[in-house]
């Protein structure tokens, strides 16, 4: 085609030719108009502000998709075609950086889904924009929001999508991709998204494996304290932890120190490769051979033997008081108890490992009833 408008496509549009002709056009000249004189480019933008008119949706669709990157054509020209039907509008909403902040905000809060999820998938959104659009309350609109890697998505814009729609896979798989997630996030997240998604957030690289841990641990307890609605497999999680490495001594030394026993019933299991009933059996016979011979098997540090053992013993002698707060209180009672063996019978904690049980031990409530030891 000829990079210039000639006579001959004035006089085809002018005659009102048929809708494809005049689609062609529209076309034709709006991938042309970089290219065009000063006063050729006037003349084609009042023919663009015709066809912006024209009751075939055709020729005003084949307009905003030529022009919707063109960042030289007048900013009325783009917001009739953003504010135009969806077909039209959304290739503008989309790309065009003609659109002012102002102009996008005005559609978003339309209600009109389709042109929000425009709108939500548009390179480098600011984030009054992106809080807008989570104002909207659309599945679709916060699944595009989230699918976004270039949308400027704060801390607490990220908070807000994972407290409304997080449950929802649709989402929480979006949330999931993004290159990096602050560790609140992450927190957030694992108590929300189906169990499929919560193991392979356990799996990120921007998790390290002490955080991985006190996630974790930290889910699972609210879990059991029915403060969220997960419901962990605990031997699919070691699983898939054991398969990408992340089912670390630690992990294992601290869930049976704060009394998930059958978290780490799972874990030593999977690393020994046997029945979970059968680690459970090895795991009860501490008086004679059965659990070293397991902990010998699944080759964990010699130092953590003594105090997995006592954790153990703990777990086993103490029971749950029934009242509020119970199982916070239990893991209270049973870290607490593990410190005072750790003074008394030399047992051997990794330096982090102590901070990590002291620091969270520290969190859980004191007083109440009493827990039977």
């Amino acid at each position: 085609m000829e990079a210039k408008l000639n006579e001959d496509d004035i006089a085809r549009l002018m005659s009102n030719p048929s809708a494809d002709t005049r689609a062609e056009l529209a076309g034709k000249i709006a991938s042309q108009h970089v290219d065009l004189s000063p006063s050729e480019r006037a003349m084609a933008e009042d023919i663009f502000r015709l066809m912006a008119k024209d009751a075939e949706v055709r020729v005003r669709k084949a307009l905003a998709y030529q022009l919707k990157e063109n960042s030289q054509i007048p900013h009325d020209l783009a917001l009739v075609l953003a504010k135009d039907v969806a077909e039209v509008s959304l290739p503008m909403l989309e790309f065009s950086d003609v659109l002012t902040s102002g102009d996008l905000l005005a559609i978003i809060r339309g209600e009109d889904a389709d042109k929000q999820v425009a709108v939500a998938k548009r390179a480098s959104l600011p984030e009054p924009l992106a809080n807008a659009l989570v104002d909207t309350h659309n599945e679709k609109v916060a699944e595009a929001l989230a699918g976004n890697p270039t949308a400027t998505l704060s801390e607490a814009v990220l908070s807000r999508v994972v407290q409304e729609y997080g449950e929802m896979d649709s989402v929480g798989k979006k949330l999931l991709e993004r290159g990096s997630l602050p560790v609140s996030i992450t927190e957030q997240l694992m108590s929300k998204v189906s169990e499929q998604l919560r193991v392979a957030l356990m799996a990120r690289d921007d998790l390290s494996p002490e955080m991985a841990t006190a996630l974790l641990l930290n889910t699972r307890e609210l879990a059991v304290l029915g403060l969220s609605e997960v419901e962990t497999d605990a031997v699919r999680l070691t699983e898939h932890l054991h398969r990408s490495g992340r089912l670390t001594a630690s992990i294992v030394l601290r869930s049976v120190c704060m009394g998930d026993l059958a978290f780490f019933e799972a874990a030593m299991a999977t690393m020994a490769r046997i029945k979970p009933e059968n680690a459970r059996v090895l795991i009860d016979d501490l008086s004679g051979r059965g659990f070293e011979a397991l902990f010998e098997k699944v080759s964990l540090p010699r130092a953590f033997f003594t105090p997995m053992k006592v954790a153990i013993s703990i777990s086993r002698e103490m029971a749950y008081d029934g009242g509020e707060h119970d199982r916070e209180r239990f893991s209270r009672k049973a870290i607490e108890r593990m410190l005072t063996h750790y003074g008394d019978l030399g047992v051997s904690l990794e330096a982090t490992d102590l901070e990590y049980l002291l620091s969270y031990m520290n969190k859980l409530p004191a007083g109440g009833q009493n827990t039977p030891e």
